[in-house]
Order: structure tokens, then sequence, then C-alpha cells
């Protein structure tokens, strides 16, 4: 067993378990069977691109979450590339997945975001309806034109009112040092 897989074994279990899913619905909703899902969480397998979105669809999380590391390894210094005068030259994303989303959240809906992988960003750009989202410790209420950005690496949720949500969301995460 490779210490990659049994990494992402060991995430997309516990994400489930936050999700407060069964190994049997995460399956049904990837289009994996039970068996397969129990070999991918025991960290033997060599799971596609395409298995592990679906099980990040399945989780509502971004995939990017799945092989990350959460040890916080402090501050994370990347420099620009050298520049010749008058040229402009920077290579701002080179390891960072950025993930787009369009969350549709019913009325009267609380959806709780378990902590993505360290250090990822979530910006929220609330396109129609009114929601209170942000870390559990402030929370923020947002309508059609607002934008949010937030520590994802931290518990979090979305609290809908009486009418549905419309959200894009950019996922901003880490892709290793």
């Amino acid at each position: 067993m490779s210490s990659t897989a049994a990494a992402v074994g060991a995430k997309i279990r516990l994400r489930r378990r936050q999700r407060g899913m069964s190994a049997a619905e995460i399956a049904r909703r990837a289009g994996l069977s039970n068996a397969t899902l129990s070999q991918m969480e025991a960290g033997k397998g060599n799971p596609t691109i395409g298995t592990l979105d679906a099980i990040a669809v399945a989780l509502r999380i971004p995939i990017a979450d799945l092989p990350a590391r959460d040890a916080d390894t402090g501050p994370v210094y990347r420099p620009g590339n050298p520049a010749e005068p008058g040229e402009v030259a920077r290579d701002l994303l080179r390891r960072i997945s950025l993930e787009n989303w369009r969350l549709r959240i019913p009325p009267e809906t609380e959806l709780t975001g378990v902590p993505h992988a360290t250090g990822t960003i979530e910006h929220l750009l609330i396109a129609a309806g009114h929601v209170t989202a942000w870390p559990v410790d402030a929370p923020q209420d947002l309508g059609p034109g607002d934008m949010l950005a937030f520590a994802g690496d931290v518990p979090h949720f979305y609290r809908t009112a009486a009418e549905a949500v419309d959200i894009t969301g950019v996922f901003a995460s880490p892709i290793g040092t």
C-alpha cells in the first residue's frame, strides 16, 4: 500500500464521517460499488482522477481535498520568476488548485461545510437569494452581488432563509510544497 493511497483513503473516510454519510451512500452517489469504496478507504487500489472526482462531488468537497495532507507546514513563500526589464514574468498560481462550483441551496437549509485542506480559501459570489455563511464563530449575511472570501480550512456553514440561494464558489487550495 502506498502512503498516498493510504492518505487518500483516510481523507475519504474522514470527510464521509464529517458529512455523517455511510460508505454505501457515498458509493451510490459516486457510482461505485461498496467494495471499491471500501478498498479505497483501506488505502488499497489506484483510483483514477474520474473516480476521485466522483467521490469529491458525492462528498461536496473540492477534489484537491482528497490528496492534500492537513498538516500545517506554516507560511509558504513562493518567489516570483525574475523578469527582464520591461517584461512581466510572475508565476503566481503554479501550486494552487482552483475549482469553480455552482452551489444551489434550497430554502430553509443549513449546510455544514467540512474543513478543507490546510490553506484553502473559499470565495463566494452570491448570484441570487440570501445566505448566512462563514466560519461558525463569525457569521455574515450575504445577498445578491455580495462576495465573501474566508479560510475554508476551519468549520463553516451556509444557512438559507425562505428563498433558495445560487452561489458561485471558487476554492483555492494549495498543492504540495
